[in-house]
């Protein structure tokens, strides 16, 4: 008899419960079992037929996985290591999707788990949470990277790595250090900032509240990522602190000289700070494997009433056309009403274009 693949997770939140979607879309014969402390999350789970069978607790259920996805909260890690050592087959390849890696590599290395480890993180994500919010979709054309120890058999990052390809995901092998300096410049620190920039308009605003009334477009677009989760978000700044400090003053000291060419009113030296900027974004904005993920958005003309919305998404619904975010663009002139969609994947706003424009909405590609 066939040997069936068990996959195991312990949390199944936003990332969990994404790399469940796709196991389960890609490899319906493999078994999935998980837990979360939160049973509602695994109890969704097993209904919508992710998982096979919800866990109470980390329990020798572990012992028959595959692989093992540790997927809760990374301050939740060192616990859950140890619950679940006691269950773990030398034939299981433990894994994590945590944003920072060092912090896991050391827990591994203390529970001398090294030889059956590989860091694991999906550079994807969402201002939402939990597991009602994940989406298999979520993995697609996403860097998923891998940090393996020093000991763990080759084969085995081998055999990682075409999991991860399965999942239409695009793995890359780095250590643990070099991820979480990267990771640092490129995800962290510009939380760190956005959060900042809300929290400045936030305080200089005026009893009436100008600022967040007219607040769009540019605004809205470099802080988005500041509606993420405060909780993961401390535990990122506490967990890669060191890194988040070296790049930060590097920021400051960035801000402090362009504050000095503005006061200075020197424009050649202001007009080519810009200059820089734009031409090294451009360089990879149309790469979705970049620092910047190509964002396939398209902006629709609609009259301004009441279900107007409702109808463009029910028209997308009917043709099974996934929306990854939806919105109305405030600052516009015209009163006809603009709406932006963004979705998962090229072919879907290939194919949402031709639809809505057939149905006799004005087209607007970003």
């Amino acid at each position: 008899m066939e040997h069936q693949i068990t996959c195991g997770f312990i949390g199944l939140g936003l990332i969990g419960g994404s790399i469940a979607r796709a196991l389960r879309q890609y490899h319906p014969d493999y078994r999935l079992i998980g837990y979360d402390v939160n049973r509602e999350a695994t109890a969704l789970a097993v209904s919508e037929g992710i998982l096979d069978l919800e866990l109470s607790s980390i329990s020798s259920e572990f012992s028959s996985c595959d692989y093992i996805f540790l997927c809760a909260p990374v301050s939740f890690n060192d616990e859950n290591l140890l619950a679940l050592k006691a269950y773990l087959s030398k034939d299981c390849l433990l894994t994590d999707v945590g944003s920072v890696k060092s912090d896991i590599h050391r827990h591994i290395k203390e529970l001398s788990l090294e030889d059956q480890f590989i860091g694991g993180h999906p550079m994807a994500g969402s201002e939402r949470t939990g597991f009602a919010n994940s989406k298999a979709l979520l993995l697609q054309n996403a860097y998923y990277i891998l940090t393996p120890t020093a000991s763990v058999r080759k084969e085995w990052v081998e055999k990682y790595r075409e999991l991860v390809t399965s999942l239409k995901a695009i793995p890359l092998v780095i250590t643990c250090e070099k991820h979480d300096y990267i990771t640092a410049a490129i995800s962290h620190l510009p939380h760190v900032i956005a959060a900042s920039l809300v929290n400045l308009v936030k305080e200089e605003d005026g009893s009436e509240g100008l600022m967040k009334m007219i607040a769009a477009g540019g605004f809205k677009d470099i802080t988005r990522i500041a509606s993420s989760s405060s909780d993961m978000w401390q535990q990122i700044c506490l967990t890669n602190r060191n890194n988040i400090l070296t790049l930060l003053d590097h920021y400051m000291e960035a801000l402090s000289a362009i504050r000095t060419e503005i006061s200075a009113a020197d424009g050649e030296r202001i007009y080519d700070f810009f200059r820089s900027a734009r031409e090294y974004r451009d360089s990879f904005i149309n790469a979705s494997s970049g620092p910047i993920k190509t964002s396939y958005t398209l902006s629709i003309d609609i009259a301004d009433r009441t279900g107007s919305i409702a109808n463009v998404a029910a028209i997308l619904a009917d043709h099974n056309i996934s929306i990854k975010n939806i919105g109305i663009l405030h600052n516009r002139e015209q009163q006809e009403g603009a709406l932006n969609i963004e979705f998962y994947a090229e072919e879907s706003i290939e194919k949402a274009a031709a639809i809505l424009s057939e149905s006799g909405y004005p087209i607007h590609e970003k």
